[in-house]
């Protein structure tokens, strides 16, 4: 699969596996959270600091949990990873590329504004 029908097939998939209001406010704290921890960990290796990589460990590794409990509220999951590779792909796809352009595009506030006050999930009119 190439790099552009890999972020196809993520797109594809995305407004359907990005439905519930909490799950959506999880991400638009976690994925921003994810980015500044890649940028810490970069800037780390380059100017070689030990501090920075130990500040971006947790961060990482905070915003995985957050994204991954969300997750778990979800009507329609993820599709499961295959292997460590494919989830290092889809792991640094969705927080640099998908999900900034579900926020651009307007889908997160889309879903967000449809969603059901006391389930959570995006109602269908």
């Amino acid at each position: 699969m190439s790099v552009g029908q890999f972020l196809h097939w993520q797109w594809s998939r995305y407004n359907i596996t990005h439905q519930n209001k909490t799950n959506l406010l999880l991400h638009i704290i976690a994925v921003p959270l994810f980015i500044v921890a890649t940028v810490l960990a970069l800037y780390a290796v380059v100017r070689l600091s030990l501090i920075g990589l130990v500040v971006s460990i947790p961060c990482f590794i905070g915003s995985l949990i957050i994204q991954g409990r969300g997750h778990k509220l979800e009507p329609v999951q993820p599709e499961p990873f295959k292997s460590g590779f494919d989830f290092v792909c889809r792991i640094f796809a969705e927080q640099w590329i998908t999900f900034p352009r579900f926020v651009l595009t307007g889908g997160w506030f889309k879903n967000f504004s449809k969603t059901d006050r006391k389930t959570g999930q995006v109602t269908v009119s």
